[in-house]
């Protein structure tokens, strides 16, 4: 499986690291940018990259990173198709719901709350974790892409 990733400043230097993390679970991971540092950056661009990416691949997965996260799953989000879940630390069990029940196709990450190890654990849980395919979930992700 493909996993897109991408970034602002903020999540710069953790996505460094998370790329070949991905490739030692045996993923393809693509970077997305940003591919420089640059601390005047604007994460809509690397993010909106991702989820274009992940939108016309729809067995691939997204990873996106900044500072708190927020900003990058409502960017995410505004793509067709993206269902973009948060976290930034705090209890797991979020990791697999948004799995199990909503799917979810790209992980938004905050960086400035969680430690590399954190990440690594909260995306290998993510990815591992499949979708149920409960009837009535795919009822309300059908009515969230309705939307």
């Amino acid at each position: 499986m493909k996993i897109y990733i991408g970034s602002d400043h903020a999540g710069f230097e953790l996505k460094g690291k998370l790329i070949p993390f991905l490739h030692e679970l045996g993923y393809t991971a693509e970077d997305m940018g940003a591919f420089v540092y640059d601390e005047t950056d604007d994460y809509p661009d690397f993010i909106s990259a991702v989820a274009r990416a992940v939108s016309a691949d729809p067995e691939s997965k997204g990873i996106v990173l900044g500072k708190s996260g927020q900003g990058e799953a409502m960017s995410a989000n505004k793509q067709e198709g993206i269902r973009a879940a948060l976290w930034y630390g705090g209890e797991l069990s979020i990791i697999k719901l948004s799995r199990t029940h909503n799917d979810a196709n790209v992980l938004s990450l905050g960086s400035g709350f969680i430690n590399e190890n954190e990440a690594k654990h909260a995306i290998k849980l993510w990815l591992d974790t499949p979708f149920s395919g409960d009837e009535r979930h795919i009822r309300r992700i059908n009515k969230i892409n309705n939307l």
